[in-house]
């Protein structure tokens, strides 16, 4: 059993919980039921959905949010990536990657991944050019929106730190008598850090989503 959490940026540009709800990681049918209550609290208007390659979530999301947008957080893809790459080759390999994307558009990002697998095959390195190849594109989402949020919405990091401190208050605990039990006690740290950590500073300045298409090509070329 997991704890299934969603975090959000409001119209205000702060971050806050969207809900949490008991269920399984990888399962589709946790995760339907979990965005579609969300939807009936009224979430709505939902642009893009960042996380890791979690098929249950996807799945789920492409039918409860078929307007959205995926993205792949680009840290676990370079650990992905990574998991095909010998140990002497990290840093190496790294900086590739992250070259793809410190580019200023995507079609500029796209030949430079093209670029990228071209040459870890030069360095025999077959299974991690396909990874690039087979994967890339779903890395590439947040440059379909303004510059400004670049840096805040192509990994999902904000949720991870977030998990560390779950995992860390939850380990104090020990074994918990059920789900709910555990639920409650990770609602609870959640609404402490949405109360203090996030409450006093902005995280995006959402005015940026009022530009145009031409508006973001023009800032980025």
């Amino acid at each position: 059993m997991s704890i299934l959490v969603a975090l959000g940026v409001n119209e205000d540009g702060y971050r806050e919980v969207i809900g949490a709800a008991e269920g399984m990681k990888e399962d589709k049918a946790s995760w339907l039921t979990f965005f579609q209550w969300l939807k009936s609290r009224g979430l709505d208007g939902v642009k893009l959905i960042v996380g890791d390659k979690c098929l249950g979530m996807l799945d789920a999301a492409a039918e409860v949010f078929p307007e959205a947008k995926y993205q792949r957080c680009t840290v676990h893809f370079y650990r992905n990536v990574f998991s095909a790459t010998p140990r002497s080759k990290l840093k190496l390999v790294a900086k590739m990657l992250k070259a793809i994307h410190a580019q200023e558009s995507k079609a500029a990002a796209r030949e430079k991944a093209k670029q990228v697998a071209q040459d870890l095959r030069e360095m025999k390195l077959k299974e991690a050019a396909k990874k690039v190849e087979d994967s890339i594109e779903e890395t590439l989402a947040y440059m379909d929106f303004p510059y400004e949020h670049w840096l805040r919405i192509r990994t999902n990091n904000v949720i991870e730190r977030l998990n560390r401190e779950i995992r860390r208050r939850t380990r104090v605990v020990g074994t918990f008598p059920d789900g709910n039990s555990a639920l409650m006690l990770v609602c609870a740290r959640l609404r402490h850090v949405a109360g203090t950590q996030w409450g006093s500073k902005k995280y995006m300045n959402m005015k940026h989503l009022e530009y145009s298409p031409a508006d973001i090509a023009s800032a980025v070329s």
